[in-house]
Formats: C-alpha cells, sequence, structure tokens
C-alpha cells in the first residue's frame, strides 16, 4: 500500500514515526509522511526509504495547536496541507500520529474515504492536565482537556483501527469504549535491535566515570518525571556511597528547579547535569551506570505508559530502579530487571538504591533478567509484526 503518514511536527526526530515506517516498508508498503517544517529544511526529501513531504508551519500555528479544539483556526490551517499532500502522493490509507491533527484529517477524508489507522502514542488529555500553561491563565480557561477526550472517543469510533503504546493504555480504552474492543491494536514503544547490537563507545564518558558509582537518568527532565525525589537521596547517599554520581542526561525548561535544588542541599559535586546529548551517546553513560532509574510520579498518563529509557537501560544488562507508577512497576516486576520505589518517596529511593549497592549479585541478575527479556521478547523487530499484520489485513 501507499501509505500516508501524518504528523503535525518537524521530522527528524522521533523515533516511534521511523521505527514504524521503516518496518512498514521493510514489509513491501511505501511509506509518506506528511510533516511540519519552520526552518530552511527541504521540503522533500528521502531518510531511510521514507518519502518526507515538508509543509511551511509558523510559530503561530504551533501556537494555536493547543487551542485545535476550542477554535477551527488550526484545524482549517492544517486540512488545506493535508488535502495537497493525499492529491501529491496518492496514498491509499492515512495514519495519525496523535489526536492534535486528527480533526483537520478527517474532514478532509470526507473527500477521499480513505481507511484511516490513530495512532495515540499518549493518552493526550491527561497529559495536558500536566502542562504549566493549563495550570494558570488563560490556558486554564481556554484549553479543556475535556473537551481533548470527547474528541479523542469520537476519533476512536470514526478510525478503521486504533493502536495504543501500552497494555495498560489499552486496557483503559476498551473499558472506556468495551464495543470497540476490535479495533485496538497493541504496538508498544520498543527499541530496535541495533540500539544495543550496532553502537560505539565514546570513551571521554566511559573513563569519565571508570571509577563512580553511576545512578543514570536519560531523558526528559520535566518535574513530573520525579528527579528532585532522587536529587533529594543524593544528600543521604554520599555518606554511604563515596563515589557516588547521579548523571542526568536530558533537559527542560524546569532545569532551573531542579538546579536550585542541587546548590541548596550542597550537593553539586555528586550530581552532574549533562544537558541534551545526541542519542548516540546513550549506549556510553548506560554502559558507564551501576542503576538506571525512572522516579516518575504517579499519574493517569504515567500509570499507562512506558518510558522508552527503561528498555535501553535494560538492552544493556542495567538493574532498574523505577516508581510505581503502575505500567513500569508491572513491568519490572514481571521480568524481574530491578526494584520499585514508592514515587515522591526520597527515603524509599534512598533504601532500594543502598539495597542494590551493597549486592552486586542482585544487579548483575537483575539486568541479566531486564537484557533476557529485551534480546528474547521485547525489541522493535518483533514487538511491531502487529503493525504489519494490521496493514497486511486494513483492506479486508
Amino acid at each position: 500500500m501507499r501509505i500516508g503518514m501524518i504528523l503535525d511536527a518537524p521530522f527528524p526526530p522521533d523515533p516511534r514515526v521511523e521505527n514504524e515506517a521503516v518496518s512498514l516498508i521493510k514489509a513491501g508498503h511505501q511509506v509518506f509522511l506528511f510533516c511540519l517544517k519552520y526552518n530552511n529544511e527541504k521540503s522533500s526529501e528521502v531518510i531511510n526509504k521514507i518519502q518526507i513531504k515538508r509543509y511551511n508551519s509558523n510559530k503561530l500555528e504551533y501556537k494555536l495547536s493547543a487551542l485545535a479544539y476550542t477554535v477551527p483556526f488550526y484545524t482549517s490551517l492544517m486540512s488545506w496541507k493535508i488535502e495537497q499532500f493525499i492529491k501529491d502522493t496518492k496514498v491509499e490509507a492515512l495514519h495519525i500520529h496523535d489526536i492534535r491533527i486528527a480533526q483537520a484529517v478527517f474532514n478532509i477524508n470526507k473527500k477521499y474515504n480513505l481507511p484511516i489507522i490513530l495512532d495515540l502514542h499518549d493518552n493526550m488529555p491527561e497529559v495536558m492536565k500536566l502542562y504549566p500553561h493549563l495550570q494558570k491563565f488563560p490556558g486554564k480557561y481556554i484549553i479543556s482537556p475535556k473537551k481533548w477526550k470527547q474528541k479523542e472517543e469520537e476519533f476512536i469510533l470514526k478510525a478503521n483501527k486504533v493502536i495504543a503504546v501500552s497494555p495498560e493504555f489499552l486496557e483503559t480504552l476498551i473499558a472506556r469504549l468495551p464495543l470497540k474492543k476490535d479495533k485496538f491494536v497493541l504496538v508498544p514503544n520498543t527499541i530496535r535491535k541495533a540500539f544495543f547490537e550496532d553502537y560505539k563507545v565514546d570513551l571521554n564518558i566511559t573513563k569519565r566515570y571508570k571509577n563512580k558509582f553511576v545512578i543514570l537518568y536519560l531523558g526528559d527532565t520535566n518535574i513530573r518525571r520525579g528527579l528532585e525525589t532522587a536529587i533529594s537521596s543524593v544528600e543521604k547517599l554520599k555518606y554511604k556511597i563515596p563515589n557516588l554520581k547521579l548523571v542526568i542526561v536530558g533537559k527542560n525548561t524546569t532545569d532551573t528547579i531542579l538546579k536550585q535544588q542541587v546548590k541548596d542541599l550542597e550537593i553539586a559535586e555528586f550530581v552532574d547535569f549533562e544537558g541534551w546529548k545526541n542519542v548516540s551517546l546513550f549506549q556510553s553513560y548506560i554502559l558507564s551506570s551501576a542503576i538506571c532509574i525512572s522516579p516518575l510520579h504517579r499519574n493517569l498518563q504515567h500509570d499507562v505508559a512506558y518510558a522508552n529509557k527503561i528498555f535501553q537501560y535494560m538492552s544493556f544488562a542495567k538493574p532498574l530502579l523505577v516508581s510505581d507508577a503502575i505500567a513500569q512497576k508491572r513491568l519490572v516486576e514481571k521480568t524481574k530487571s530491578g526494584l520499585v520505589h514508592q514515587e515522591k518517596n526520597a527515603e524509599d529511593f534512598t533504601d532500594k538504591v543502598l539495597k542494590l549497592f551493597d549486592d552486586e549479585t542482585l544487579r548483575n541478575e537483575l539486568g541479566e533478567n531486564g537484557k533476557f527479556f529485551i534480546e528474547n521478547e521485547f525489541f522493535w523487530e518483533q514487538t511491531s509484526k502487529k503493525l504489519i499484520h494490521l496493514y497486511d489485513n486494513l483492506l479486508n
């Protein structure tokens, strides 16, 4: 088939979009990707055999996207671009990545009547509740997560198939719409085998941390990711683990809060803020670590979603320490790949770190369990088979 993927963001980077597109291409399909450009990127190019079509956007459109289901401006602006994309590529199916641009796609598709796949990367209505600009004026009064949830259900009902990213998210969708159970397909975010089989080690990183007991965090550092818990723990751990380093690879606008916390606790020598790094360096950071963490705060989004970082950690046989957000707790306990601490509880976090620090055999055992799970069951080439099956049978 000629598949048209719809992404209302720049590309690259988007690992999930790329993984899905590459897998479908390897299965014999053609994939055309609608995406946006804000600078001087090429309007058309091919990346990993994905045929990229970029459409001009700007800051105003980006800001209007948050109001997509308050006022119709964003939907109108996207609609003509999507129609042009459909005409230019002559696609036979549309694959929508998340719901912000979904209304525009469904509106235009009335003319073309193409099958539509709705790919829900996140529980978006719940994620929105966590955005800082929705906590205050004017966002609090003009953007309604409740309305977004209603639209999400409307789109699920209209779509031919709906993809969810975790068993827990799938459960919530089926509970909301039990009569549409047959529409849902589980395609979890996992890592490609190349991540742990084909990589280069950066010796600058591994040498720097050679004699340190590294607690590693990779990814977005928003406050809801729980790093305040880990930083609080360092104040106590520094007395028990003299060569301790909490290494944070990632960034967010809320980093000023984390850095102030480190300063207030006078633990700067034990915490490294590395900022955002190219994914090609992740393996070197993981190899340098003793424990890898995901201390997420619990909420309706985190309870049903996996952070991709935990699979990256596991693929290198590193023991995990994760909060009790339901999805990651279930996974870690099922695979026996790490320990679980109570969210926001620095004392419990500290106790679990010390348990792992004191027992190298346990660390190795948990790490090897995680690695076995990734290598034999939970890597992209395996988990994407349901996506391939979906498209192979779409027209039936």
